[in-house]
């Protein structure tokens, strides 16, 4: 293929100087000049890769890239295991580098655009500007060996204007010419990971990306379980990072709802009830936080953080797909009335039909005086939106968490405080996670209505460096977007057409995850 470049300062990606590549496909070119008249095609867009995967679903693909010799490699040194400190930190960590024979810099980040913070997020100090990886390797070492903390980075995935490269599809679905669905699906079991690909393929679908965040590592969790709010054919299977961005799809899945979700969960026996913390997960442990009753060290979302809570009641459904974990404290077997066929040690199979309550500390020492053999037990689960509102799930409506939102109301809106990306006492990991390009997988409606799933590769220097939250809330701007909210993101990203993976994944290879978006035939 034959590329040019031209500036897109106008859709508002970056900083002019951010050059989109354009594809001469003559296939491509064609199918566009057909369709021109009843598709609108989005300015930033219009002349990348285009195919028409059915009526109604267009996916293209493309490039957005920073000045050309813009990037190279440098070492960063961190303190602390941090790789931002405050100005005055910065200053003093320069200064021993100087001391010690090294050329440092400091470079203040700013918080973007956009963002609801404003000012200074902290600064990096940095040794040393290189062509290739293996002589900032080489920096890297000498600075180990004289005692310091140090890594070497691409700065390409800084987040600054005018730099970086970010290899981009967009699938848009038009529901109004599209006659199949978008479904959230967890595949054979809500525990358990598996790859999108194989889910797509399972279910024919013809477009199938990853979804939501999920729990990585037993010592979180359950492998494989979502890492907040989650529902499947109308079934909650995972109570809510109270607070965080979801996606509600309903029906056909085809006009995504995008709402600031929490959960209550209470269990009631006889003139009695507690708090359900939580739907299939480790008792005690609730990644990336946001929950209920008193979670250490905080109730806030808090990303990639697993907070933890000695007493605590926790549902495992049928959907599970394993046995419950096994530790400390009981666990009360339901049949689908609710009535309590025994209590048992944790950690066993869940009923067909039924439901497990598995109690710790406190949680257990309820269960114990009220889930006798043969009681009921009702477990009744309210889903409440930012206004208080409760939200009703029909059988065939489908919710994925994710986070942060991106856009509202057509404008770039991106809250890493609620969303959790902000943590607490902690600014390089907004730094690292948000404001640094990374793979990203976006989700978006816009002003046709019409759904916007964005794919950017990530982590792969000279490639494709990703985009930072601030990047994708304009990219997703630019290209129509009224709402627009992240999904999970890293080497989860996914994007998979008729069975086959699309794009680079950043682990070298396609990640197993814990559910997917499939667009059904």
């Amino acid at each position: 293929m034959k590329a040019s470049a031209v500036a897109v300062a106008a859709a508002g990606l970056v900083a002019p100087g951010v050059v989109v590549d354009q594809y001469d496909n003559t296939a491509a070119t064609a199918a566009t000049t057909a369709t021109a008249s009843t598709t609108a095609v989005p300015r930033p867009i219009a002349d990348w890769q285009h195919d028409r995967l059915a009526s109604g679903v267009d996916l293209y693909q493309g490039r957005i890239s920073g000045r050309p010799g813009a990037d190279h490699w440098t070492v960063t040194v961190r303190a602390g295991g941090a790789h931002l400190a405050t100005e005055q930190g910065a200053e003093a960590l320069a200064e021993r580098l100087r001391g010690a024979g090294f050329s440092a810099r400091g470079e203040r980040v700013e918080w973007p655009r956009g963002a609801d913070r404003k000012g200074l997020v902290g600064v990096r100090v940095r040794v040393g500007e290189y062509a290739a990886r293996n002589e900032a390797e080489a920096q890297r070492q000498a600075l180990a060996a004289a005692g310091f903390d140090a890594v070497s980075e691409w700065t390409g995935a800084d987040g600054v204007p005018g730099t970086g490269l970010a290899q981009v599809k967009v699938a848009i679905i038009d529901p109004k010419r599209y006659g199949g669905a978008l479904k959230a699906t967890y595949g054979m079991g809500v525990a358990g990971r598996e790859k999108v690909s194989d889910m797509a393929v399972g279910d024919d679908a013809l477009l199938g990306v990853n979804a939501g965040f999920f729990v990585m590592e037993g010592k979180d969790g359950v492998p494989g379980a979502s890492a907040g709010i989650a529902a499947y054919d109308g079934e909650l299977q995972s109570a809510a990072t109270n607070g965080r961005i979801a996606a509600v799809l309903r029906g056909d899945g085809l006009r995504p709802e995008f709402k600031k979700l929490r959960t209550e969960l209470r269990v009631g026996a006889a003139g009695a009830s507690a708090i359900v913390d939580g739907v299939n997960r480790v008792p005690g442990l609730v990644r990336n936080c946001g929950g209920v009753g008193g979670d250490s060290p905080t109730e806030r979302p808090q990303h990639d953080v697993t907070c933890t809570d000695p007493d605590e009641i926790v549902e495992f459904t049928d959907e599970l797909g394993a046995r419950t974990p096994a530790g400390d404290g009981v666990e009360a077997v339901l049949d689908a009335s609710g009535r309590v066929r025994e209590v048992r040690p944790r950690g066993g199979a869940v009923p067909a039909g039924g439901s497990v309550l598995a109690g710790v500390g406190e949680g257990a020492s309820w269960l114990r005086t009220h889930a006798k053999p043969g009681s009921e037990l009702k477990v009744r689960q309210r889903i409440l939106d930012e206004r208080g509102r409760e939200l009703e799930l029909g059988p065939q409506d489908d919710i994925v968490n994710g986070g942060p939102e991106l856009v509202r109301d057509g404008k770039v809106a991106v809250n890493y405080g609620a969303d959790g990306i902000e943590r607490i006492g902690d600014p390089s990991f907004a730094y690292t996670w948000g404001i640094k390009r990374n793979p990203r997988m976006l989700l978006g409606v816009d002003r046709r209505g019409r759904v916007l799933l964005v794919a950017a590769d990530g982590r792969q220097p000279g490639y494709s460096d990703g985009l930072g939250l601030a990047e994708g809330a304009e990219l997703m701007k630019s290209l129509g977007a009224v709402r627009a909210m992240a999904l999970d993101g890293g080497g989860s990203v996914t994007t998979v057409v008729n069975g086959k993976v699309i794009n680079s994944p950043s682990d070298g290879t396609e990640r197993a995850v814990g559910d997917a978006l499939l667009l059904t035939r």
